[in-house]
């Protein structure tokens, strides 16, 4: 469940904590836009990964290769070819060596563990520091934020509540919460740090805590190298005599 979430980065730099501040004066349409032209462009992406999970009692480290082609797959290889994950936008793929057991099907494996019902867009935004959900420009509003722009869905609901804290400086993503307040359980994304890579920026070091029921899981995820728009291959074959994960 873990390789199910993670991220990018070169030169470093802080989402929070710099010397611009908030423009009063700017509208949530203008902040929305702002953001979404920070959206980085590429057409293939490779990096190396170290995803480190936290659970109540005990802590799990791993080193994780990620290939990405941008809008088609995201893969994901670790412990040695023993475990392999290939996500698209259709289905959810992974085997895992150790134990002999594997799963094929929609989004149901990442949807349990974030606790959210997301797609590859979804995903795809949340690991590379954008908004989660795509929303129309007049959608959003702006709440006061001291050191960053806080942008809410101007239509409120009691099933889903959303908060978008976006860098006044960069209009990258600092943090992303979205609750569940009937199933007690929230999703938070917090961004410490970004880089540049060939001119755009990535998220470089970031935290994703899922609280469900009072119990909190923590992964933290940190790039080590990452290498742009190269050719890739998503290479994929489940072993024959596995067992389906059933959750």
């Amino acid at each position: 469940m873990l390789l199910a979430v993670l991220v990018f980065g070169c030169a470093t730099l802080k989402p929070t904590g710099t010397s611009k501040l908030p423009v009063s004066t700017m509208k949530a349409k203008q902040i929305y836009k702002a953001h979404q032209k920070q959206r980085a462009e590429f057409s293939t992406l490779q990096s190396r990964l170290k995803i480190e999970l936290l659970t109540e009692n005990k802590s799990q480290s791993h080193t994780v290769t990620l290939r990405m082609e941008r809008g088609k797959t995201i893969w994901l290889n670790a412990f040695l070819n023993m475990l392999r994950v290939k996500i698209t936008p259709n289905k959810v793929e992974m085997y895992n060596k150790i134990d002999r057991t594997y799963f094929e099907g929609d989004y149901s494996l990442i949807n349990a563990f974030l606790g959210l019902e997301l797609n590859f867009e979804n995903l795809e935004n949340l690991l590379l520091g954008d908004a989660i959900f795509k929303h129309k420009a007049n959608a959003l509003i702006k709440s006061s934020a001291e050191t960053s722009y806080a942008l809410r869905p101007k239509v409120s609901s009691s099933l889903l509540d959303l908060l978008y804290l976006i860098d006044a400086s960069s209009f990258k993503m600092e943090s992303q919460k979205v609750s569940q307040p009937f199933q007690n359980r929230n999703l938070e994304v917090d961004y410490q740090l970004f880089q540049s890579i060939e001119n755009q920026l990535f998220p470089k070091a970031m935290t994703i805590k899922v609280l469900d029921n009072q119990k909190e899981t923590v992964l933290k995820i940190n790039l080590r190298s990452v290498s742009l728009n190269l050719p890739l291959r998503f290479p994929f074959k489940r072993p024959s005599g596995y067992k389906p994960i059933e959750f």
